[in-house]
């Protein structure tokens, strides 16, 4: 007979394994009002552009290219920083050195992507907010914009993906540490950027 953690994904335990750290991260961005305004719009890009340029050794590290097929494509750090070249914002702060290429584990990378890339889900949500900024796929908020396919087919296919990665019982716990520790370094840097 199949153990539960078998039957179940492993996007649905990573999901169950965040869901109070994602609730109180939702709940400091609407309490930051950083959508209220292209001066606060303009601290959530920055944000956005040092947790990318954290994870950006992850998008080309080839074991998780292996894994999670157009991995590489899926990478947003380009698109915020021309985000911020349209806001008129410098890339002033420089990324802490958090993935070294060549030795990333695999299982802790799946944890921080899960988390990655399930934020395009809630951005087209966003979008309809910036909006109103006078931002748009094409001026200010590139990284909001939706995969061809739409949010949903790429967060599909990516889930797929995920789930079907091998991993063993160490594997999976560090999965799950790794997307708490996404979650975490997120909480950080809204703390940091909304003070």
């Amino acid at each position: 007979m199949a153990s539960a953690q078998q039957v179940e994904s492993r996007a649905r335990r990573l999901r169950a394994a965040t869901a109070e750290l994602h609730q109180r991260l939702d709940s400091r961005m609407m309490a930051a009002h950083a959508f209220d305004s292209r001066e606060a719009y303009g601290r959530f890009a920055r944000m956005q552009w040092v947790f990318h340029a954290e994870i950006a050794p992850l998008y080309a590290e080839p074991a998780l290219a292996a894994l999670l097929p157009g991995l590489a494509a899926r990478q947003r750090l380009a698109l915020v920083a021309d985000d911020l070249a349209d806001l008129d914002l410098a890339l002033v702060v420089e990324p802490e050195a958090r993935f070294t290429p060549g030795a990333i584990d695999s299982a802790t990378a799946l944890g921080w992507l899960y988390v990655a890339e399930g934020s395009n889900l809630g951005a087209a949500l966003l979008r309809k907010q910036v909006a109103t900024l006078g931002l748009s796929d094409d001026f200010g908020a590139r990284h909001l914009a939706p995969a061809p396919g739409g949010p949903a087919a790429q967060w599909r296919a990516f889930t797929d993906a995920l789930d079907a990665a091998k991993l063993d019982q160490a594997g999976e716990g560090r999965a799950v540490a790794g997307a708490r520790a996404a979650f975490a370094r997120v909480e950080q840097l809204v703390e940091r950027h909304f003070a």
